[in-house]
């Protein structure tokens, strides 16, 4: 089970979080590969923690869908379904839009600068055919959306949502387009005009597209 030998050091977190957040990103990015054996105490040993907080973070992990558990024998990474898209996007592209809604009365020039700075380099790494960055690009300026709306539901479960949809693009290798880049500037706009209605359709929009982006690169 190859692990990265230099990791940085995350701050501020307890040691099961730093290990469900180690772990899931390596589930997520293919470091760890579907249907890989997990070892506990590799894992503790490559994160500087013991192995208690990797069990618990393993178990959390196994109720998120990352990995299963089989008491006494092994805990390995879950195959990826490549249809589970198709019930991921939706309910997704649900809450984002209901996020966008909310956010609007949150709005500050802050946030309203934040999402442009991050919209720009979404569109830089489009562009420069860094698909790879791209995709975190994206999912970090939804991700400022989602906290300006305020609502620990949503974020939980967008959360959730998000990591699974993350490792399925992963997978895939989507490539982002440049139709996504000014869709967000649509989306930008509309949330300072506080058209809640047009914000709403086109964030609905610019999350099931991928879907059909998908079932292109499929055949």
């Amino acid at each position: 089970m190859p692990l990265p030998a230099e990791l940085s050091k995350p701050v501020r977190m307890t040691a099961k979080e730093t290990a469900f957040n180690q772990v899931q990103s390596w589930i997520i990015d293919g470091t760890l590969r579907p249907g890989e054996k997990l070892n506990d105490m590799e894992i503790a040993k490559a994160l500087g923690v013991s192995r208690t907080p990797v069990r618990e973070s393993l178990q959390l992990l196994e109720t998120q869908g990352f990995v299963k558990m089989y008491p006494g024998k092994a805990t390995q990474v879950t195959e990826i379904d490549p249809d589970a898209i198709n019930d991921l996007l939706p309910p997704l592209a649900v809450l984002q839009a209901l996020s966008a809604e909310l956010a609007i009365p949150h709005l500050t020039d802050e946030v309203i600068s934040r999402l442009t700075e991050t919209n720009e380099r979404f569109g830089e790494a489009i562009r420069g055919g860094d698909e790879l960055s791209a995709i975190r690009i994206d999912e970090e300026f939804h991700q400022i959306i989602v906290e300006a709306a305020d609502n620990p539901y949503i974020h939980s479960i967008v959360g959730n949502l998000q990591a699974h949809v993350r490792r399925q693009f992963y997978h895939d290798a989507i490539v982002l387009r440049e139709q996504s880049y000014k869709e967000h500037t649509d989306i930008i706009h509309a949330m300072k005009d506080g058209d809640a209605g047009k914000v709403n359709g086109i964030m609905t929009k610019n999350w099931l597209t991928a879907i059909e982006e998908l079932r292109a690169l499929r055949g």
